[in-house]
């Protein structure tokens, strides 16, 4: 499918569902769409493996909904229900699926209670499979069935709900050459969702530019995927930026090359990420996801063949936590094995550095942690300064990266990367200044494919560029007292062209010259003008006496 095809696909989406939310908030109406969307790719996947593994005998011209619905009827449904969930990790049953639902709309069968029945269904089906039952249990629990912006009466609200099945059904998820669009479908829809949502659109959703120089960094050394890769994203949001770690992989898409961590403290933004990864192919298999705040009880964690727990670690560590957030600093943290080693605690209004000492707990000897942050960790006193002199004399930063301003949803402020290695051969840091070049939209920048080109060109080759980049030694950040700020090493001062000044005088007397002749030329025609008019010739003196 040609890619103007799929963008009108995804332009008509968009304005169908716009249309379609009414007065509610982008924020809120993702959860119905994303949802149904996600509801009809489970429920279609299940039909494909039915037939790959020929769990059902079709005749001829029953369609798959039909012949599952007349064999796993009575006792039989619980075995066919256990089979497809031991391989799937979910099972909808022959009355919920996709197809049985458009059918009843179609016949105008639907009543309100139908749409809490499946749900219900789905819930309790997912716990018979106890391998995936965290990766599929309560992935629909926030669509509001009763919210009164769908409509007043629960019937309204049903026709409502109906509407926007309707609109998820008429998605072509195949492109003619059977190719599977449906995870840019989706990536589309949460990245225009974010946009519409402002503030709160940030907080589940990383521009794809910025996720895609974070996922370049991170897998900048991998050759091959002869081994499992793995990635962890500690603010995971919608879970965009670790499945662009896996576009950015040697053979990421291989089945099973790469395994995804993540945890999210929002629970709406959680079961996104949940829904997110698996309409992009990931298998729950490969996938651990966690609800939960990641600055409290430490998550991931593991256990040796001993008994004893130890923090599991990453190839590649990746975030976009939020800037600056309130945590609970108490002192007991101190004897958190993440944060004890560096002395002080992130300050309680500014989490930034416990975010960072927490990725880099779980960043593996040979890995490499890549994370966006705001400026002030870069220059700010107190205990901020005594964890960065810290990571700086362990050697773990690797690189500054300055990124242009209003490229976040929701956020105005200029960004930067910071770029941590626990194997670092080098004993300096590479700056890069890349806040200047980037493409001016309306509402939000964007960094051109030539701009994230040129930060990663930058960051392998490791040299001086002027006025873009600087490799600056232990001895010369210390020199600066271990303040980061960018302009300290790479200065981005252009002179001023000198002033003639006498071709200026020359300039301003030519000026004066051409000024002086064009007025004679006006007076001479006014004169003209008003010569047999005594009126007019009163207003022009009038007008003279005013201008001297």
């Amino acid at each position: 499918m040609a890619e103007e095809t799929l963008q009108s696909i995804k332009t008509k989406l968009w304005a169908m569902a716009n249309e379609l939310r009414g007065n509610m908030d982008a924020s809120e109406y993702k959860n119905y769409i994303l949802a149904f969307m996600f509801y009809r790719y489970l429920s279609e996947h299940q039909e494909q493996y039915l037939v790959k593994n020929k769990v059902l005998d079709i005749p001829e011209g029953d369609s798959v909904n039909t012949a599952y619905r007349d064999a796993a009827s009575g006792d039989d449904l619980t075995d066919y229900l256990e089979d497809i969930s031991t391989t799937l990790g979910y099972a909808i049953a022959p009355e919920d699926t996709w197809a049985s639902l458009t059918e009843k709309i179609n016949n105008s069968e639907v009543i309100p209670s139908d749409y809490q029945t499946i749900f219900d269904h789905f819930n309790k089906n997912a716990t018979l499979n106890s391998d995936a039952a965290q990766d599929f249990r309560g992935v629909f629990n926030d669509i509001n069935l009763g919210d009164s912006r769908l409509g007043s009466s629960t019937n309204e609200r049903a026709k409502s709900l109906n509407r926007i099945v309707g609109l998820v059904a008429e998605v072509e998820y195949k492109s003619e050459d059977g190719k599977d669009i449906l995870g840019s479908i989706y990536e589309y829809l949460i990245s225009q969702f974010a946009a519409t949502a402002g503030k709160k659109g940030g907080e589940f959703y990383t521009p794809h530019e910025v996720s895609q120089i974070l996922a370049k960094i991170v897998t900048k050394d991998v050759k091959t995927s002869d081994e499992t890769f793995t990635v962890y994203d500690p603010t995971c949001g919608s879970g965009s930026l670790l499945l662009t770690v896996q576009d950015e992989l040697p053979g990421g898409n291989k089945p099973g090359a790469i395994k995804f961590y993540g945890q999210e403290l929002n629970t709406t933004t959680y079961n996104l990420a949940r829904m997110n990864l698996m309409m992009h192919g990931v298998s729950f298999n490969n996938m651990t996801l966690s609800n939960a705040d990641t600055l409290e009880s430490d998550w991931p964690d593991g256990m040796d063949a001993s008994g004893t727990d130890h923090p599991r670690s990453f190839d590649a560590v990746v975030a976009n936590p939020p800037y600056s957030a309130h945590w609970d600093n108490n002192p007991g943290k101190i004897k958190d094995p993440r944060f004890g080693e560096y002395g002080k605690l992130a300050p309680k209004t500014k989490a930034d550095y416990a975010f960072v000492l927490h990725s880099l707990y779980h960043l593996n000897s040979t890995g490499t942690m890549a994370i966006v942050l705001p400026h002030g960790v870069l220059f700010r006193g107190g205990a901020e300064e005594a964890i960065r002199k810290t990571l700086i004399n362990k050697n773990y930063l690797d690189a500054v990266i300055g990124l242009p301003a209003n490229l976040f949803f929701g956020v105005s402020i200029p960004t930067i990367i910071l770029v941590f290695k626990k194997n670092k051969q080098t004993k300096d840091i590479l700056f890069i200044e890349a806040s200047k070049e980037f493409s001016k939209g309306k509402n939000q920048n964007t960094l051109t494919a030539e701009n994230i080109d040129k930060i990663m060109d930058t960051y392998k080759e490791r040299q001086d560029i002027e006025r873009y980049a600087h490799v600056a030694g232990v001895d010369e950040v210390k020199k600066n007292e271990y303040n980061l700020n960018i302009p300290r090493y790479v200065d981005t001062f252009e002179e001023e062209q000198p002033v003639d000044v006498d071709k200026l005088v020359a300039d301003i007397s030519a000026t004066d010259k051409k000024i002086s002749s064009l007025q004679d030329e006006i007076n001479a025609i006014m004169e003209e003008l008003t010569a047999s008019d005594p009126v007019a010739q009163q207003q022009l003196s009038k007008i003279r006496r005013m201008l001297r």
